[in-house]
C-alpha cells in the first residue's frame, strides 16, 4: 500500500535533502522529449500544408504534344528538348489518325493517367484532336494551336482546307485501302514523295524531307472528313502559332480559326507546315507562354 506524502513532509520540502542524479535526469528527459513532441505537433499539419501550398504554385503543367497527319511523334523531338531542359513533364503520344471521335478519345484517356494540370498541344490534325479531347477534363488549362485545326462543331479539316485556297495537299496526295477490323475496308491518304517537301515542309532540307516522305503516318480519309463535336476552345484559353508560308493548311485559315478561337496568336511568316521541326524555339516560346499564363 502507497504512503501518502505532504508538502510538509517531502523530502522535496527538507532543506539539504538530495534526490539521486538518475531520477532527476530521467525526469528532465522526459520532460524535454514532451515539450518537444507538443511543439512538432503543432508545426508539422502548418509546415505540411505550406509545403503543399508551395508544390501548387511551383509544379509546372505536363505537356502532351499531339501530332497530325502525315507525321508521328518524333516530329516534335526538338521542342521536347527545349521544354525539358526547362523543366517540363512532357508526352507525345502516338496519334492513331484512323477517326476523330476514336483519336480522340484515345487522347482523352491519356491526359486522365495525368495528375494535375495540363496543356494540350497539336499540330495539323492534332488541333482537332485536343479539341475535341479536352471536353470534360477540368485539368486542361490551356490548349496551344501549332498550324492546327481548330474546328468548330460540324466542321472537318477537309471542310477547313478547302475553303481558303493555296494548299497544295489536294493535288498531292495518294490513297491506299486498308481493311477495317470490322470488316469492309477504309481509305488511307499520303503525300506522294514527289510533293511531299513543297506542300508539307518546304522550309527543310531536301535530304531530310526524303526521309520524312518514306515514314510518314498515313490518315485515314475518315479522320480528315469527320465532323467535330463541340470545341473545347470555346471554354479553355488557347494560343495559336501561324505557320506564314505553310502550302497544307493555307494561312488565312489558320489566322481564321486563331480569331474564331480568340487564341492569343503568334506567326512566323516564313515558317513550312512543319513549322514545330523547322522552328523549334518559336514553338516552344509559345507553349511556354501558355504554361506561365495558367499558373
Amino acid at each position: 500500500m502507497s504512503e501518502h506524502v505532504s508538502s510538509r513532509t517531502s523530502p522535496l520540502s527538507r532543506p539539504g535533502t538530495r534526490i539521486p542524479l538518475p531520477v532527476t535526469l530521467t525526469a528532465l528527459t522526459a520532460l524535454t522529449v514532451l515539450t518537444m513532441l507538443a511543439i512538432l505537433a503543432t508545426a508539422l499539419p502548418s509546415s505540411a500544408a505550406a509545403s503543399t501550398t508551395a508544390g501548387r504554385h511551383t509544379a509546372k503543367p505536363t505537356v502532351v504534344l499531339v501530332h497530325g497527319a502525315f507525321a508521328d511523334a518524333s516530329s516534335w523531338n526538338k521542342v521536347v528538348a527545349r521544354l525539358q531542359e526547362d523543366g517540363y513533364p512532357v508526352i507525345a503520344p502516338a496519334n492513331p489518325l484512323r477517326d476523330l471521335a476514336g483519336d480522340s478519345a484515345y487522347l482523352s484517356s491519356v491526359v486522365s493517367s495525368i495528375d494535375g494540370p495540363v496543356i494540350l498541344v497539336g499540330h495539323s490534325y492534332g488541333g482537332a484532336v485536343i479539341t475535341n479531347a479536352a471536353t470534360g477534363h477540368p485539368n486542361v488549362k490551356a490548349l496551344v494551336f501549332v498550324a492546327a485545326f481548330a474546328p468548330e462543331e460540324a466542321e472537318s479539316a477537309l471542310d477547313l482546307t478547302g475553303r481558303f485556297p493555296g494548299s497544295r495537299l489536294p493535288t498531292s496526295l495518294i490513297t491506299r485501302e486498308y481493311p477495317l477490323p470490322g470488316g469492309g475496308t477504309g481509305t488511307d491518304a499520303y503525300i506522294t514523295p514527289a510533293a511531299f517537301r513543297a506542300a508539307f515542309a518546304a522550309d527543310l532540307p531536301a535530304r531530310d524531307t526524303a526521309l520524312m516522305a518514306a515514314t510518314q503516318r498515313p490518315a485515314a480519309l475518315a479522320a480528315l472528313g469527320s465532323p467535330s463535336a463541340a470545341p473545347a476552345w470555346k471554354t479553355i484559353p488557347s494560343w495559336y502559332l501561324v505557320a506564314g508560308a505553310d502550302q497544307a493548311i493555307p494561312p488565312a485559315a489558320q489566322r481564321f480559326m486563331a480569331k474564331r478561337a480568340g487564341a492569343r496568336t503568334s506567326e512566323v511568316r516564313e515558317a513550312s507546315h512543319v513549322i514545330m521541326i523547322s522552328r523549334p524555339d518559336a514553338t516552344a516560346a509559345v507553349i511556354t507562354a501558355a504554361a506561365r499564363a495558367i499558373r
